[in-house]
């Protein structure tokens, strides 16, 4: 497995979670590393990525409530979210971006996130 996302679960409205994605050593590159969720129906969508140059992009929808950081020495990424809405409720995963290194994508297998008003 090249990916493997966890933390997700249900939850409230207003609480937190904490999300884990642990990359092989042979492709995490924290600079390429990013979250993004798929709500039933919806396409998928960026939640929060860093750039490459280091870095971090969220969408407006989640900005001030999520925070993506990074570990090097666990090749792990994280995606910490509070003030949980309903409307977070998704499968959310981890991507790996193509980059002059790696030139494909790398995707874990998605964690769900159930947020109950």
């Amino acid at each position: 497995v090249q990916l493997q996302a966890s933390g997700g679960g249900l939850v409230q409205a207003g609480g937190s979670l904490r999300l884990s994605c642990a990359a092989s050593g042979s492709i995490f590159s924290i600079k390429a590393m990013g979250w993004y969720r798929q709500a039933p129906g919806k396409q998928r969508e960026l939640v929060a990525v860093f750039t490459s140059v280091g870095s971090t992009n969220y969408a407006d929808s989640v900005r001030g409530r999520f925070t993506i950081s990074g570990d090097n020495a666990k090749n792990t990424v994280y995606l910490q979210m509070n003030s949980l809405k309903p409307e977070d409720t998704a499968v959310y995963y981890c991507n790996r971006r193509r980059t002059v290194e790696l030139l494909r994508d790398y995707w874990g297998q998605g964690t769900q996130v159930t947020v109950s008003s």
